[in-house]
């Protein structure tokens, strides 16, 4: 155990601490808009860049799978370097990387901004949260986290309807504009309020274990995402490669004396469940954000405003259900509600194949809430079971880790949506709405096979964990 130390912090005031709560809020709603935003604007992108607007997936699986990468290696940089200039290090990445991504001119480029922004964007939660952690008394932790998550819901609710506002009424290049002043401010205000915190003695850094399995990750997402590009055969080969450094990771993993993870955390039942359900389910909860927005403006002729006025219903439901989820945990227990939820998001994930231009707006709309509602509630239930029964000693580590399986599941899902909808759109050819269609029916119909992973659920499984220690933005 290595104790913690501040060099250079300013006083522990009253003053000083709101404003790192501040700083730490802003950071992470900058982090959770940017993952949002941009969905919405999309298609004005790809008319910008001479590409296809259903072969954009790569602008957001970068994104979150550079942030899935650097998760695990973000607490011991900022216990090797202190949570001061990482922290100034991730807001100078992320607003650097938005002023390259406004500046792209073609797909290629902007995929490398995104990727710069993603490596920022990793950081910015991590190295906040480690800073409260360390410089608050345990007895306001919980009261300052609350704090600091609130933007993390905010941020998804605004980011479609910013976008298509600033897509519609200036140009595709404000949605990384508008980091540029809080990015600068962040840094100036960074290096004065910023305790620096960080280890004694931080220890070695498992680099064979993170390379192992930093390189299956990407492997794998890649594979799924080239699927078309590189045809099956290169997409077997790299998904081959991923599987390999995986296994090799688990094998690495257990023979070392402080690995990256720990396999003694799978001994842990509703972790284990946990990350394989989030994995599974989110490859399509992660794939509707993605989706939605493009298939309204592609598909249905919507403009990006009102594509994303379309979300406000989604978010909105979602934050409504946040109220009773649980409660409704703790009457029907983890096991059904999770097993029967699935199944319900996964139809709902389908009936978006019954868009068509004549359906009734606000059949529509209820449509949107309903998922929005069930979503929420899958979110909750399952970020709740996975972290619950983590004992002090293991939480830090479970936690990163499941922090990392979010992100993941998030580019997977993407990546598998691109390729599917791709390939659909081979099929039908210039008819974009059918391809939409057959795309949201497969979607759906993974979502309701990873059901079968959380019938595993230990049936006693029922007391939920209230405080959600790292869900705040991750829906």
């Amino acid at each position: 155990m290595t104790a913690s130390r501040p060099e250079a912090a300013p006083a522990a005031t009253d003053t000083s601490q709101r404003i790192l709560l501040w700083l730490v809020a802003i950071g992470f709603f900058m982090q959770t808009l940017d993952a949002t935003i941009i969905n919405t604007a999309l298609p004005s992108m790809a008319r910008a860049l001479g590409e296809s607007p259903l072969r954009m997936q790569s602008v957001v699986v970068s994104y979150s799978l550079t942030m899935a990468l650097l998760i695990p290696a973000s607490g011991w940089l900022a216990d090797r370097f202190g949570t001061r200039r990482m922290f100034m290090v991730a807001i100078a990445l992320f607003t650097l990387g938005s002023l390259a991504c406004a500046a792209s001119r073609h797909l290629g480029e902007l995929v490398a901004a995104r990727v710069l922004q993603g490596l920022g964007g990793a950081l910015l939660l991590p190295v906040g949260r480690l800073t409260v952690l360390r410089t608050f008394p345990r007895a306001q932790f919980l009261q300052a986290m609350s704090f600091v998550a609130i933007p993390g819901l905010i941020g998804p609710l605004l980011g479609p309807t910013l976008g298509g506002w600033l897509v519609e009424y200036a140009s595709w290049h404000w949605v990384f504009l508008i980091n540029l002043p809080v990015g600068l401010i962040g840094l100036a205000a960074t290096q004065r309020f910023m305790p620096d915190v960080r280890a004694d003695a931080p220890g070695r850094f498992d680099l064979l274990g993170y390379v192992l399995l930093a390189f299956g990750m990407a492997t794998l997402s890649l594979a799924i995402e080239g699927a078309t590009g590189m045809g099956h055969a290169g997409a077997l080969v790299m998904a081959v490669f991923g599987f390999s450094a995986v296994v090799a990771y688990w094998l690495h993993a257990v023979r070392h004396p402080a690995p990256l993870f720990s396999t003694h955390l799978f001994q842990v039942r509703t972790l284990s469940v946990g990350l394989l359900g989030n994995l599974f389910c989110r490859l399509g909860s992660g794939a509707m954000p993605f989706l939605i927005p493009l298939s309204l403006q592609v598909s249905l002729d919507y403009s990006p405003m009102q594509a994303g006025m379309m979300m406000l219903p989604t978010a909105l439901a979602g934050m409504g259900m946040k109220r009773v989820a649980a409660q409704l945990i703790l009457r029907f227990g983890y096991r059904n509600l999770l097993t029967a939820n699935t199944c319900i998001i996964g139809l709902l994930m389908t009936s978006f194949a019954l868009a068509s231009p004549g359906e009734p707006l606000w059949l529509r709309l209820l449509q949107f809430a309903l998922f929005g509602a069930f979503n929420s509630l899958q979110f909750t239930a399952m970020n709740t079971l996975t972290l619950k029964d983590l004992d002090g000693a293991s939480a830090s580590s479970g936690n990163s880790l499941f922090s990392m399986v979010q992100m993941l599941a998030m580019s997977l899902g993407v990546a598998m949506a691109g390729a599917v909808l791709s390939g659909f759109s081979g099929t039908f050819g210039d008819h974009a709405l059918p391809a939409f269609q057959a795309t949201f029916v497969t979607v759906g119909l993974v979502t309701v096979a990873s059901a079968f992973i959380f019938w595993q659920v230990p049936p006693e499984a029922r007391s939920p964990q209230l405080e959600e220690p790292d869900a705040a933005g991750r829906h």
